[in-house]
């Protein structure tokens, strides 16, 4: 029998539970992310003050992504993805962008050619 953690795997390193990367809190600060609002990175990246999570979605943010598409590419919950952005939220080093802030979301126009497509099925 090994002496190391049963949690330490040799290849990939020691396992971090995502609710270790948060603390344990399960809600941002402020108001909750929808999973289509825009996120984009503002100002410049302090160094040494972030995690790799944190510093992966600064980067991930360069150009405007979905919050779902960020849980896609840490590979993370997103709930584990809206606590990590309202951290870098508070820091001001995000901007956030709602998608009803956008206007409206539906289009009549749209619809009704939709509808009748479906009908010429």
């Amino acid at each position: 029998m090994s002496d190391s953690p049963q949690w330490f795997d040799e290849e990939a390193g020691p396992v971090v539970r995502p609710y270790a990367l948060i603390r344990g809190r399960t809600r941002p600060s402020g108001d909750v992310f929808d999973l289509v609002a825009i996120v984009r990175a503002v100002g410049e990246t302090p160094t040494g003050e972030l995690g790799p999570e944190q510093r992966l979605i600064l980067r991930a943010a360069r150009a405007p992504i979905s919050v779902a598409d960020l849980a896609v590419e840490l590979d993370l919950p997103v709930g584990v993805v809206r606590v990590i952005l309202g951290d870098l939220r508070d820091h001001g080093l995000i901007s956030v962008s709602s998608p009803s802030a956008g206007g409206s979301r539906t289009n009549e126009r749209i619809l009704k050619e939709v509808i009748n497509g479906l009908r010429a099925l």
